[in-house]
């Protein structure tokens, strides 16, 4: 039976899988018998009925496997010499390409010079053309204070002149950030204009831009407008500069923050237009900061102290600070004032300072007056003492115009405390 085309492949190998089988059982015989094969096949077999198999099937695999060498040789050989070929071209074919490379000094014009493609920032250079590089010094790397950037910006070294403290600045990293990128001819130059227009002088920029680093931002017609809003209060230029000065974020809020701060204080104390806006110019924080402490202080003074609303209206029209004050404070010292020394309220009213004043300087003077035989604060009797002169003068004009004592027993009075 003929077989297809397909069959045959199949049949031949079928035919040497059962020659390398029969091989390698009649090795295993004659490895049986103690005889020894070299390579499996240099030793005679004893005859038997396989005896015309075995050396046909050697020679066939033999056969086949010198054919296969021999074939793979030369092929190898020509895709070698193919590849020689393609690769490496003949000398006339090189001396012919050399002489078509044009030289650069002859033949490339300007024209052809523009055309060429821009270097590679990769391309090496030569040693002539690297000296000629002229780089920018670098940037430190990461770091934690402004002072390794001074060198490299103009901006922060015109600062550093005018006073500011760099190293109170960098603890806010939007600081750092906002100062880095600005640019002092564009940004900076304009709002230090502004703020000497003002009223602030040369020796206070430091200290201001040192606070309120964060005017560089605003806009420079805003500032203006609010500076322009305040002027319509009646604030004179005078006025707004010493506000600036002590609430450096003043300018920093905008016009209807500053008129609902106005608006407040002026409702809630019942004050006239002027007190309020004396009181604002000694305080100006009460524009800037929370609005909390003063409504916890105006209960305090009415509801656990006991004061009057114009008691209050007064005390913190001569010492504002009390709208602020720390509420524990404020209760210590009165309890000790009025509780202890029996000071009544119409008299604290009059000396409100008191408030103002550390709680150990009044029980110490108290004490040592006591001591003495000289604590007496009732004004219709002899030898009166008022809360103003306890609290505000001096040690040495306490003891010798208060006290009647020296300097020395005061202090040998306060070790035995």
């Amino acid at each position: 039976m003929a077989l297809s085309a397909q069959q045959i492949p199949r049949w031949f190998n079928s035919v040497k899988l059962s020659s390398f089988i029969t091989a390698t059982q009649l090795g295993k015989q004659f490895q049986r018998r103690g005889k020894t094969l070299s390579h499996g096949f240099s030793a005679q077999p004893q005859m038997s009925s396989d005896n015309c198999f075995l050396p046909w099937g050697f020679k066939t695999y033999r056969t086949s496997s010198l054919w296969n060498s021999s074939q793979s040789t030369n092929s190898s050989r020509q895709e070698i010499s193919s590849a020689q070929s393609a690769l490496l071209p003949s000398v006339n074919e090189q001396t012919q390409k050399t002489q078509k490379i044009p030289s650069f000094d002859s033949e490339l014009s300007l024209e052809a010079l523009d055309d060429l493609p821009p270097l590679s920032p990769l391309q090496p250079v030569s040693e002539e053309e690297a000296i000629q590089i002229i780089a920018d010094p670098p940037l430190p790397p990461d770091t934690f204070t402004l002072r390794d950037y001074v060198d490299h910006s103009e901006t922060l070294q015109k600062l550093v002149l005018l006073g500011v403290d760099l190293s109170k600045i960098e603890k806010h990293p939007d600081a750092a950030n906002l100062l880095l990128r600005l640019d002092f001819e564009k940004d900076i130059k304009q709002i230090l204009v502004f703020l000497k227009d003002l009223g602030i002088e040369d020796n206070q920029l430091g200290t201001y831009l040192t606070k309120n680093y964060a005017i560089f931002s605003e806009d420079l017609e805003n500032l203006k407008t609010r500076v322009a809003y305040l002027q319509s209060k009646n604030f004179s230029k005078a006025h707004i500069a010493q506000m600036v000065r002590n609430a450096p974020f003043l300018l920093s809020f905008s016009v209807e923050r500053l008129d609902n701060r106005l608006g407040f204080f002026q409702k809630e104390l019942e004050l006239s237009v002027k007190k309020t806006r004396d009181l604002i110019v000694r305080l100006p924080r009460l524009l800037t900061g929370s609005l909390e402490p003063v409504k916890e202080n105006m209960k305090v003074y009415r509801l656990e102290l006991g004061f009057k609303h114009n008691e209050i209206q007064h005390m913190i029209t001569q010492v504002p600070k009390m709208l602020t004050a720390n509420k524990r404070k404020l209760t210590e010292i009165f309890d000790y004032v009025h509780n202890v020394m029996s000071i009544p309220h119409h008299l604290i009213v009059r000396f409100p300072q008191v408030f103002n004043t550390r709680l150990f300087k009044i029980k110490e003077r108290h004490l040592f007056l006591t001591y003495l035989g000289r604590a007496q604060y009732d004004p219709t009797k002899l030898n009166y003492i008022s809360l103003d002169k306890l609290v505000s003068v001096p040690d040495e004009i306490f003891c010798e115009e208060i006290a009647k004592a020296s300097v020395q027993d005061f202090e040998k009075f306060l070790k035995t405390l």
